[in-house]
């Protein structure tokens, strides 16, 4: 079974700007993918590629096992672009029908009822989209996406507009994806988001994967906090160490409450791998 997005040896060349400079990388099926870097890394100029608005100079794409932009691949996957904008007099529902007849769905009011509800905008589909708050506009923005059950998502910054609720109905919705089968390709610039939701993370810089990896995979271990009756105690010790350090604080005559292994966090990751390519 061939990756839902397969990226090998992909370049890209603006004039004497190198955009990308041999990325690759796969997302599998079912599988959720991060994909992080600052701002001119090239994750844009990538996702555009996946998605065949963007030709790369060198190197392929594919989707499904079929080249990036064939009509193969495009009916595969959904896309939201960072920089959207809607037509502000069409209602939510009028907006969804139009992005079918685009993508060629036969799904009807059935479709579109079920992404309003999916994406929290049930009681909105009447509203017209310059009525709606810019989170909400998100919201359906991923509906649209969705439109005729792609087997691939590539969302671009999907979260950037929301309120914290707005971002947890969006994880929800992410998950609810992941266990229906459906890949996702998300391009985020809040790392807590991509830390609580995706299975894997490629972080990318100067147009290079820099890291790459499960996010637990790319933090460390910072020592332990064990919790005494003297108070709380940080010990430099790793996480096969702390039953003989907990045996030997009760021999000395402590009471102990609570133990915990502190690891770095995947913004510390990040930091580290795009400030040290850039060393």
């Amino acid at each position: 079974m061939p990756d839902a997005f397969a990226a090998s040896g992909l370049e890209k060349r603006y004039g004497r700007v190198e955009a990308l400079a041999g990325v690759s990388l796969q997302v599998g099926e079912g599988e959720l993918v991060g994909l992080l870097g600052p701002n001119g890394a090239g994750k844009s100029t990538l996702v555009k590629i996946g998605c065949g608005l963007v030709r790369p100079s060198g190197g392929r794409a594919e989707v499904f096992g079929r080249p990036a932009g064939s009509r193969e691949a495009r009916r595969a996957l959904g896309y939201l672009a960072e920089l959207f904008r809607f037509p502000g007099w069409l209602r939510a529902d009028e907006l969804l029908r139009l992005h079918q007849g685009l993508a060629g769905s036969t799904g009807g009011a059935a479709e579109r009822d079920e992404l309003l509800e999916l994406v929290g905008l049930a009681d909105v589909g009447r509203r017209k989209v310059d009525q709606m708050s810019k989170g909400m506009q998100q919201r359906l923005g991923i509906a649209q996406a969705m439109i005729g059950t792609p087997r691939l998502l590539v969302l671009d910054e999907p979260t950037s507009a929301l309120d914290p609720a707005g971002r947890r109905t969006v994880r929800t919705l992410l998950e609810e994806l992941r266990g229906r089968g459906i890949s996702v390709l998300l391009n985020s610039h809040l790392l807590s988001e991509v830390e609580l939701v995706c299975d894997r993370v490629v972080i990318i810089t100067r147009g290079r994967v820099v890291a790459h990896g499960r996010p637990d995979e790319l933090t460390q271990a910072r020592g332990v906090s064990v919790e005494t009756d003297e108070g709380e105690r940080r010990f430099d010790l790793g996480r096969d160490e702390v039953p003989e350090l907990v045996a030997r604080l009760v021999a000395e005559g402590r009471r102990i409450y609570g133990v915990q292994v502190i690891r770095s966090t995947l913004e510390e990751a990040y930091l580290e791998a795009v400030e040290g390519e850039s060393r």
